[in-house]
């Protein structure tokens, strides 16, 4: 958890509030059809707990955020392209959700699909 400070007392933001908000947003980025789990132990408990944080790994270095992601890319598009888009817009996200500054967004491929086979 990360804390903040104000005159009216303190807020607390967990590790989940924003994984979450960095799933959401990498889900609707374009060329990205879904996110993966990280290793196969997460992926086991993926099948009995609907998680809305798969893929994400969140860590606070200092004071600012450390986002891996780990996503599936739609067959045919740029990977470059669409892992850069996905750093910029969860970048952009959780430092205007949060107002906390984000360090660095790790963006891992770990595979290809073809979500609209014809």
């Amino acid at each position: 958890m990360t804390e903040s400070s104000n005159p009216l007392g303190n807020v607390f933001v967990s590790y989940r509030a924003i994984a979450t908000v960095a799933y959401q947003s990498a889900l609707s980025s374009y060329g990205v059809v879904g996110l993966a789990a990280k290793n196969l132990a997460e992926g086991l408990v993926q099948v009995l707990v609907k998680d809305p944080t798969l893929g994400v790994e969140v860590h606070f270095i200092d004071k600012s955020i450390q986002i891996d992601l780990y996503i599936i890319v739609e067959y045919g598009t740029r990977i470059k392209m669409v892992a850069s888009s996905v750093s910029d817009s969860v970048r952009f996200q959780v430092e205007k959700t949060f107002g906390l500054p984000v360090n660095r967004v790790n963006v891992h491929v770990r595979g290809l699909r073809i979500s609209n086979p014809d």
